[in-house]
């Protein structure tokens, strides 16, 4: 009988031991989980009510940029832009869909009679207006249509009229007010020595592209797909905005983000004190997309989520656009968009919060 009990003393201390560690593993594991709330969110593609414009009388399949009057919650106020119109557009996110709202006529530029579009790339909100920025760039022209000679006037008033940066306020009645356009930027890029050589060439020659903006301690923050600078960095320029609205000295600082070789900007966002960049490859070819947290001050990007789960492994979808969500434990939910599909089949992923 002692042996018995023994025997029967160390299956019972095993059996403990045993729970124990189990216990202890699925503390672990449960720790380990993401918020089932926002999972459950994160799903799928959002749909649009209404239609989200691009070509006059087209559905977009160009959405290029959105930002909102508010830096969270549901519903919200916001305005996108298609690069392939004159026009930006009021929309209302909700959590789950894209509500389109009215047009916002922003440029009257035209060549011949013909309507130039301000190939708009990137929206910003910050202090009552919203800014749409112009790519600043040569006419994409991928079948070389355009001759060099021949088109001369042409190409330039594209690139003018796509030089432009508009800023607007929202009134309470889904229209616009206090417009105001300015061309003063071009001039800024012109003296920066890493950005001038690169003005009013073509993409594929690394011709200088904007496709970010975002608005950060009263200094406009400008993102460049190219040109691609030496040492896998990207270009993001910052100016005062009462330099480019009014008569300030421009004071303009040039940083070169570590962003990986053939990678440049396709969307900023200020979140908090800092600025999410979103990074895609800087030519047109497919490539791998990212987003990442900068400090707006330092030149050094930290990685917070590779998009491979979204634009595939091999970078086939063009992750154009980003928007913060909200935050839960787990991180921050974003909102991407994406250039060539329709309205921009927008899209969520959660990434660590910055």
């Amino acid at each position: 009988m002692p042996c018995k009990a023994g025997h029967l003393s160390r299956i019972a201390s095993l059996t403990s031991v045993r729970i124990t560690l189990a216990v202890a593993g699925l503390g672990l594991a449960l720790s380990a989980i993401p918020d089932v709330d926002l999972l459950a969110k994160d799903q799928g593609t959002w749909a649009v009510k209404g239609k989200l414009l691009g070509k006059p009388g087209e559905k977009s399949k160009d959405v290029s940029g959105i930002a909102c009057a508010a830096p969270q919650g549901f519903p919200r106020a916001c305005v996108v832009i298609d690069d392939n119109s004159q026009a930006a557009q009021f929309v209302t996110v909700n959590d789950g869909d894209i509500v389109a709202g009215e047009s916002i006529p922003l440029i009257d530029n035209s060549f011949e009679g013909k309507a130039l579009e301000l190939d708009g790339e990137g929206v910003a909100y910050a202090d009552g207006f919203y800014y749409v920025i112009g790519s600043h760039g040569h006419p994409r022209d991928s079948d070389h249509k355009l001759d060099p000679v021949r088109d001369a006037a042409r190409i330039k008033s594209r690139i003018a009229a796509a030089s432009q940066i508009v800023r607007f306020r929202a009134g309470t009645d889904g229209t616009a007010s206090s417009m105001e356009r300015t061309a003063k930027l071009r001039a800024i890029m012109a003296a920066e020595p890493a950005l001038a050589p690169s003005l009013d060439r073509r993409l594929e020659n690394n011709g200088l592209t904007i496709e970010g903006i975002a608005i950060r301690q009263g200094r406009i923050l400008v993102g460049y797909r190219e040109p691609a600078l030496s040492n896998g960095r990207a270009p993001v320029l910052s100016v005062a905005i009462e330099a480019l609205f009014g008569n300030a000295p421009a004071d303009a600082r040039l940083y070169r983000l570590a962003l990986g070789e053939g990678r440049g900007v396709r969307d900023l966002a200020v979140f908090g004190d800092s600025v999410l960049v979103l990074a895609g490859p800087a030519t047109s070819d497919p490539g791998p997309a990212a987003i990442y947290r900068w400090d707006g001050e330092s030149e050094d990007g930290l990685l917070l989520k590779d998009l491979a789960v979204l634009v595939g492994k091999d970078g086939t979808r063009k992750a154009e656009a980003l928007l913060p969500l909200d935050e839960s434990p787990s991180g921050l939910r974003m909102l991407i968009l994406f250039d060539g599909e329709k309205e921009g089949a927008p899209a969520t992923i959660t990434i660590p919060r910055p």
